[in-house]
């Protein structure tokens, strides 16, 4: 039995993420622990909510809130949210807990102590209309690199690029939108990833089978320009993990927080502390620890290719600067954007599908099978309402809602709600059992090295198969001819629904789960020999007629959908 670590990218607390954010990283995540799990691996799926810095001060202004109360609000409706998307996390946690409070504060001692933070005057933009310092995603402006008009003080969204606030031309501040700024003199924390520049390539090196997506943008940081920079790691806020705490080996940092993407990464490891403190668990060092048990632990992560760079070069460089036995991250699976309908999602227009109101108007699985079949994995996607109408329809309603449909009003109309005995396979069932061991293998390989798209697009040539072969085999014509032959081609397909069951449930759990339930089974094992698995329903064991599986999309849907989640266009 392996063991997979698996971390989704943790989201920002401002607000609820769009589709395009879902399919980015949490949702393939859970794709790939739902398949781990079936194929009966220990799996740890960890992900929580990312609450520290700038976003979340600015959204609990804007919300009048306190910024505690906001974030302790906002994990609660971003739980609730994944939970209705069937987002399987061990544990979903917070970048504010107190375990990534003293882990963050022990990351820096042990780096301190290395050599690799030192402390370094610097003049930062203040603002004499907001009477303080402007962090970095206090300011905004045109990106120097591509122009792009709302890019923050510390990265451009548009190209990727590191940004420092100095760079940005016409920088504005985002609490007042003053354009007055002026350079101070303060003093912060940098830790000298410089330092680590050989011994992080290195490592990327020796990373196989890497997205090129992955591999691509950190080199180019690693190698651009001037190379690896020296990065600061503490900014003036006051929600965040203080840098002046008891045992610090510096003083002077008062009022100072350590900045947002140190902290959150580290996250990713206080989380399964908290999972194991919230009495989900047990040992989390034998996940994260190599002197632990953490050896034998397959670590993948989950993200959008904008968290990137930070994930293959300050997070690891935060773990090679330790000297500590950490776990590193074995792959890191990237995407590309989700567009809207030849546009951007947009909060601030109301542009686009977010995560609430898909799941007001469909339920979790149509929206997981269209974004996951659709995952931008080699290039940027595109949802349009066309596009997700025809899907909806003709893959899950159509072929998989129809034959389920099809195969068990039959049985209850000839031979009753039990599979049938009588007949026996012949040439064009051992055809099939041949066509779905090839496809089943094709499948598990596609999941395995997680080619989303590929294993959507396997799975739904599997359940054509059923069709196919239904199709041929017309029991409905066979049965006024030969009963028993016919109750033989019954009694495969309801077993087909079973294996489909099995097959689909990391792609469309609810669906699965109500399949499961109308096939009266909790044999869910993962078929290794498939005439094994065509057998697992013997003949006279009870099921019932299911609901609709999937009820197709109409024209009228579409349209309004279309109209209502349009936003304002600019």
């Amino acid at each position: 039995m392996a063991r997979h670590l698996i971390t989704s990218a943790i989201p920002y607390i401002n607000g609820i993420k769009h589709l395009g954010n879902l399919v980015g990283s949490q949702l393939p995540a859970d794709l790939f622990a739902r398949y781990q799990r079936a194929r009966g691996h220990e799996v740890l799926f960890l992900c929580a909510t990312d609450e520290h810095g700038t976003p979340a001060e600015l959204a609990a202004a804007k919300a009048g809130q306190d910024v505690a109360d906001y974030c302790a609000e906002m994990h609660l409706t971003q739980a609730q949210i994944a939970e209705g998307f069937g987002l399987s996390f061990d544990h979903f946690g917070r970048s504010s807990s107190p375990q990534n409070h003293a882990l963050t504060q022990a990351f820096a001692i042990r780096l301190y102590e290395a050599g690799l933070i030192e402390e370094r005057a610097e003049t930062q933009m203040y603002s004499p209309t907001d009477g303080r310092f402007l962090p970095d995603r206090y300011i905004e402006g045109t990106c120097p690199n591509c122009g792009f008009e709302s890019a923050r003080g510390d990265q451009c969204d548009n190209c990727t690029k590191q940004l420092d606030p100095v760079d940005l031309i016409n920088p504005r501040s985002t609490v007042s939108g003053a354009t007055d700024l002026e350079m101070r003199e303060t003093k912060h924390l940098y830790l000298l990833q410089s330092k680590l520049k050989d011994q992080l390539e290195e490592w990327i090196d020796t990373r196989e089978g890497w997205p090129v997506l992955t591999t691509s943008i950190a080199k180019k940081w690693l190698n651009d320009g001037d190379g690896l920079q020296d990065r600061g790691i503490t900014r003036d806020l006051n929600w965040g993990v203080p840098a002046q705490f008891d045992g610090a080996p510096w003083q002077g940092m008062d009022g100072k927080v350590f900045y947002v993407w140190f902290d959150a990464p580290i996250e990713y490891i206080a989380c399964a502390k908290e999972w194991v403190e919230a009495g989900k668990g047990d040992d989390w060092e034998r996940w994260w620890r190599t002197d632990k048990g953490a050896d034998d632990v397959t670590y993948t992560q989950f993200m959008g290719k904008d968290n990137v760079p930070f994930h293959t070069l300050s997070f690891p460089a935060t773990i090679l600067g330790s000297g500590e036995p950490w776990k590193l991250v074995d792959y890191i699976k990237s995407f590309n954007y989700l567009n809207y309908d030849g546009g951007q999602f947009s909060t601030s227009r109301g542009r686009g599908v977010f995560m609430d109101q898909a799941l007001e108007i469909l339920p979790a699985d149509y929206w997981r099978w269209w974004l996951l079949s659709h995952a931008p994995e080699s290039s940027d996607a595109e949802f349009t309402w066309e596009n997700f109408q025809t899907s909806v329809n003709k893959d899950l309603a159509d072929v998989l809602g129809n034959f389920v449909s099809r195969v068990t009003k039959f049985c209850r109309s000839k031979f009753s709600e039990e599979v049938p005995s009588g007949g026996s396979y012949g040439a064009r069932e051992t055809a099939l059992m041949d066509e779905l061991a090839t496809r089943i293998r094709a499948y598990e390989g596609f999941m395995e090295s997680m080619d989303v798209r590929k294993s959507a697009q396997e799975l739904r040539a599997i359940w054509s198969a059923g069709n196919e072969y239904l199709q041929e085999a017309a029991p409905w014509a066979t049965f006024k001819e030969d009963p028993d032959a016919a109750a033989a081609q019954i009694r495969l397909a309801l077993n087909l629904i079973r294996l489909y069951a099995v097959l689909s449930a990391p792609f469309i759990p609810t669906a699965s789960a109500q399949l499961f339930s109308s096939m009266n089974t909790l044999d869910t094992a993962w078929p290794g020999d498939v005439a094994e698995a065509l057998s697992a329903l013997p003949a006279g064991h009870d099921f019932s007629v299911p609901e609709n599986l999937f009820s197709k999309i109409t024209d009228e849907q579409r349209e309004d959908w279309q109209t209502r989640f349009a936003g304002i266009r600019s």
